[in-house]
């Protein structure tokens, strides 16, 4: 058994989905697209997103001599949801902080190569400018859908992605050709047609944007499109007929709190800052803050308010 096959039953052994290696040359492909969303104003709020372009598409800048990158898949589709008559969360935030989860994985893994060879490797999981899916796709791992989601045949895309970069020689697999033939649900489907063109997202239209990293306001227009969102969205996702191979994670960490499954409507609307410290400790969902949350909370409630409003007046019509 060579290294890379190694690598990839490690991965596997360690509960990753999907482990696969490419050529740690600069990303000079993806260049062209990443600089023109940029300099289309479809970052949005998202600033640094401008800062450390060259590290963001060469790995030598994030590793000194970078010659390949294994890139991981990690499953987190659930296998319990919240009621549908309460504020929702994206899927990915009802467990631990994938950022903690991935990084002790990956970590173990260099460690696994360390008794192999010797090497230099970093770790990465959403934690340093790194274009994530485009590298997962370079290693084989799936293709970048019109969503902007990498998808993985057989499997969907309800995966985090991590990344360790390595001054190791290794044979990279092949990229994989999109899948995602003529079908267009994914930019139908988005309440605010933030999907612009496939593989184009204005973020400033997204949902996880408005709900997440925005620290501001949401758009009046858009506010009642949010429905009953208040951290992220997966509709981009849940539409995908890939995603009908998607299958529950056994990842324990990624697992809903009992807390969380037990909030209903009106225990959002009190929440206190209290119970948003211990009911989100060590969670993504603290990215958006307190502040950002009673935000969403709140528009969540004026949307019911409205409905309900709309609902007695064409009752008494």
């Amino acid at each position: 058994m060579n290294l890379e096959q190694k690598i990839k039953e490690e991965a596997l052994r360690l509960g990753f989905a999907a482990c696969g290696i490419a050529e740690g040359a600069p990303a000079e492909s993806e260049a062209i697209y990443f600089d023109t969303w940029l300099a289309n104003g479809m970052h949005a709020g998202m600033t640094f997103m401008e800062n450390y372009r060259n590290v963001r598409l060469n790995p030598s800048g994030l590793l000194e001599g970078a010659r390949s990158i294994i890139s991981v898949a990690l499953n987190y589709y659930p296998a319990d949801l919240q009621p549908q008559d309460v504020p929702q969360l994206a899927y990915y935030a009802y467990g631990r902080d994938y950022h903690d989860v991935i990084k002790e994985k990956l970590n173990e893994l260099v460690d696994y190569l360390r008794r192999e060879v010797s090497i230099n490797a970093r770790c990465f999981t959403d934690s340093a400018p790194i274009l994530e899916r485009y590298w997962a796709w370079k290693a084989g791992l799936g293709w970048i859908g019109k969503n902007t989601h990498l998808i993985i045949p057989g499997k969907g895309s309800y995966f985090f992605l991590g990344e360790i970069v390595t001054d190791l020689i290794l044979i990279p697999d092949r990229p994989m050709e999109s899948m995602c033939g003529k079908c267009t649900r994914c930019m139908e489907a988005c309440p605010t047609r933030a999907i612009e063109a496939p593989r184009t997202l204005n973020a400033g239209k997204c949902i996880s944007y408005l709900t997440i990293e925005n620290r501001n306001e949401i758009p009046e227009k858009l506010a009642p499109l949010i429905g009953n969102r208040i951290y992220g969205c997966d509709t981009c996702q849940q539409v995908c007929p890939w995603n009908r191979f998607a299958r529950p994670t056994t990842e324990e960490s990624f697992k809903m709190k009992e807390e969380l499954a037990e909030m209903t409507a009106d225990k959002w609307y009190a929440l206190s800052r209290e119970q948003y410290t211990r009911i989100f400790k060590g969670s993504a969902v603290k990215r958006a803050k307190y502040e950002g949350l009673l935000r969403n909370i709140a528009n969540y409630k004026a949307i019911n308010f409205r409905k309900e409003e709309e609902q007695n007046t064409n009752t008494y019509k």
